[in-house]
């Protein structure tokens, strides 16, 4: 059996949590990330709104990268803002395998709040016991589960497939064709949300299903 077949038994296995332990060869990742729904094009900038509330979120894929553990990582810059005002400030890092799996591994986060910021949430594949974890199948399909990141305590978001044709429409456009998850973690079981990636686009909403009412749109996207 294959690494790459080692690593997808053992993903599977794992949303238990004891278990989690992919194997991670850094001869089975490619250059650049162009998974058809969570494609990472350098210079393309996301806007988003966020629903009940005052807060706007700007997604930047940058055309710099960052080397984890030999694997070279597209860095995307992700920040929320309210009434003006900064309120988390975060480096995303992604690398996609030759299956086109596109795996999310690690985060800088800040976080702001009357004065005072925490960099709560923030971790690094091989720092710390934290382990990567996938955001997007090269194949996904109904009924997949999966762990999105792993640090014990800290980042143990996962992911379930819910559909492969969702029709979407939010102020950037309609689409059809789009892959539902739903993203729920062990550290908080009361909040469970649900995202909407569509094709040639990525992620245009993330909607909170459990624990809240807030919704988050695409609204721009501007391309180099």
């Amino acid at each position: 059996m294959n690494k790459l077949v080692l690593l997808a038994v053992s993903l599977a296995a794992a949303c238990g949590g004891d278990d989690y332990n992919p194997t991670i060869d850094p001869a089975h990742f490619v250059s650049g990330v162009d998974n058809q729904f969570f494609p990472l094009v350098p210079g393309t900038v996301f806007d988003y709104d966020v629903q009940e509330t005052d807060e706007m979120v700007k997604v930047t894929v940058l055309s710099e990268t960052k080397l984890i553990k030999g694997i070279t990582c597209v860095v995307v810059h992700d920040v929320a803002s309210s009434g003006g005002q900064v309120v988390e400030d975060t480096f995303d890092w992604y690398a996609q395998d030759d299956k086109g799996n596109v795996w999310y591994m690690g985060e800088d986060t800040t976080a702001f709040d009357a004065g005072m910021t925490s960099k709560e949430g923030s971790w690094e594949y091989g720092k710390s016991g934290a382990l990567p974890g996938i955001v997007m199948e090269g194949t996904p399909k109904i009924g997949d589960t999966y762990r999105q990141e792993f640090l014990e305590g800290e980042a143990e978001d996962e992911g379930e497939v819910l559909s492969l044709d969702a029709s979407v429409t939010v102020p950037y456009g309609s689409f059809t064709g789009c892959v539902q998850t739903r993203d729920f973690t062990k550290l908080d079981p009361e909040v469970e949300e649900n995202k909407y990636f569509c094709p040639g686009v990525g992620q245009v909403r993330a909607m909170i299903t459990k624990g809240g009412a807030e919704h988050e749109d695409l609204i721009a996207v501007a391309k180099p």
